[in-house]
């Protein structure tokens, strides 16, 4: 059976081979096309055009984006059902050696179906219902030829790896968040802790903390599943509001570990920044995390960039006025102008645009690597969804949007396959994912203890918060972790 290809980078938006699929009404009831391109069609239509014939494959681009945005109309499992049924019903012509025949010839490309299907989209499978589906269309097409025994058995493996890789992922970030949960207690404990140790006293190096915090990020990308970024947006305006795609479905939450992740990069910058008594020390924090976003931004980790000046404009740090007259801020100044949301980030949309070209000319692993920042990507992909509807007057899904929306999903298919090409420094890790960091209160109380109140607004929240002091500090509540 052949092998899956790479994934593309970016999708083809016709969608469909004109070569093994005719664009015509007559031979594709159901659906509508322009221009040779798919648009529309109702939602049993499209399912029918997903499902191999003897004489027909659906295109690589058809299969990803039908099975992204299928889920915004029927459950994975209920489709997997669909499937199981068309699959089953060309393989009957009455006549038992013709039907042999048939199975022969249609097998391999229902076997090609399944495994870009379990490769694309693995977590679809932990649900059971998937897997017994998956199961039961198998065993139909392995009774009679060791190949194809042999190619089930290998999607298979491959799969339950995969789904394997995915749960230790999961236990690593509960025993991150122990970790991080067990340092917590020991600071409450003894508060005059918190001022012993910080991430310079743990390097001084900014290239090699923009290094491990670009594993942190790559890590994290590889483990997003497509359908969270639908999954994201269904949960808050879902399509029918009949039902809930995914009331029932057991699914993986790495988009929102992955969002956590960026809050508590910026909150760990504002309590280093913050922590620190001397304002001589404070500033150069301040330098040396300039440095980091700026060694991020030649790297193309924009998501860590991100976080990292979101970390310094926070309003405890940025109120340190004299600290902040004691920093170099024509680098931080040009880093924010990248970043700068105005025109909807025009100057990030370049930079990353630079940024996709030249991983797609890369020489070296280090050239490939594309990390958005995030929270824009979903976004874009969320205002996507509701500036166009998904269904027509006429009830037929929008295969239009659903092109585009794939495209989106396709670029971040590419850039989380990527490997991080720089050594692991696990010290450096450990305390980047596990070191407790300030509440908002605690981040405002350190700043005022460093540079008194400015005007009575200050004052006032100075005083409260001094009263509240010892609660503040390592609030369980407000503490942020890897999730």
């Amino acid at each position: 059976m052949p092998q899956t290809p790479p994934f593309p980078g970016q999708l083809n938006t016709g969608g469909f081979n004109n070569n093994v699929y005719p664009s015509t009404t007559e031979s594709s009831p159901g659906l509508y096309y322009q221009d040779n391109n798919l648009v529309s069609g109702s939602l049993e239509a499209l399912i029918h055009h997903l499902v191999p014939t003897v004489d027909y494959y659906p295109d690589r681009t058809y299969i990803f984006t039908f099975l992204l945005s299928s889920r915004l109309f029927i459950h994975p499992y209920e489709l997997m059902s669909k499937v199981h049924h068309l699959c089953t019903e060309q393989q009957r012509l009455g006549d038992p050696q013709a039907d042999k025949l048939r199975l022969k010839k249609i097998t391999p490309k229902i076997l090609q179906l399944l495994t870009e299907w379990t490769e694309t989209f693995p977590y679809d499978f932990r649900d059971e219902r998937m897997m017994r589906s998956l199961k039961e269309l198998t065993q139909r097409l392995t009774g009679w030829d060791e190949v194809h025994k042999k190619a089930i058995s290998q999607m298979s493996q491959g799969l339950i790896r995969r789904l394997t890789v995915l749960s230790q992922f999961e236990e690593a970030l509960v025993k991150i968040n122990a970790t991080a949960t067990e340092r917590l207690t020991a600071l409450k404990a003894k508060p005059q802790a918190a001022t012993q140790r910080d991430l310079l006293s743990i390097c001084n190096d900014p290239f090699t903390v923009a290094q491990q915090l670009t594993h942190i990020e790559l890590e994290r990308l590889s483990y997003i599943g497509p359908e969270e970024f639908v999954q994201a947006f269904v949960h808050k305006d879902p399509l029918d509001n009949e039902k809930n795609c995914f009331s029932d479905h057991k699914k993986a939450n790495n988009l929102g570990a992955y969002v956590d992740w960026f809050n508590r990069l910026s909150y760990l910058v504002a309590t280093e920044i913050c922590m620190p008594v001397k304002k001589k020390h404070r500033a150069r924090v301040m330098d040396f995390f300039i440095d980091v976003a700026r060694e991020c931004f030649n790297i193309g980790n924009f998501n860590s960039l991100m976080a990292i000046i979101s970390g310094m404009n926070m309003s405890p740090v940025s109120r340190l006025r004299k600290t902040w007259n004691k920093v170099k801020t024509a680098k931080f100044d040009i880093l924010e102008h990248q970043m700068d949301p105005s025109s909807n980030f025009y100057n990030y949309r370049t930079a990353l645009r630079g940024a996709m070209q030249r991983s797609l000319t890369a020489n070296s692993s280090r050239e490939k690597i594309v990390v958005p920042f995030f929270s824009l990507l979903i976004k874009d992909i969320y205002f996507l969804n509701e500036g166009c509807s998904s269904r027509l007057p006429n009830g037929h899904v929008n295969f239009e949007k659903f092109w585009e929306l794939a495209k989106q999903v396709s670029d971040f298919m590419t850039w989380k396959q990527v490997e991080c090409p720089f050594e692991k420094d696990r010290k450096i890790l450990q305390y980047l994912l596990t070191a407790p960091v300030f509440t908002e209160d605690a981040l405002y109380l350190a700043s005022y203890e460093s540079e008194g109140p400015e005007n009575n607004t200050e004052k006032d929240r100075c005083k409260s918060l001094s009263g509240q002091k010892g609660k503040c500090c390592f609030g369980a509540d407000d503490f942020y972790t890897t999730e």
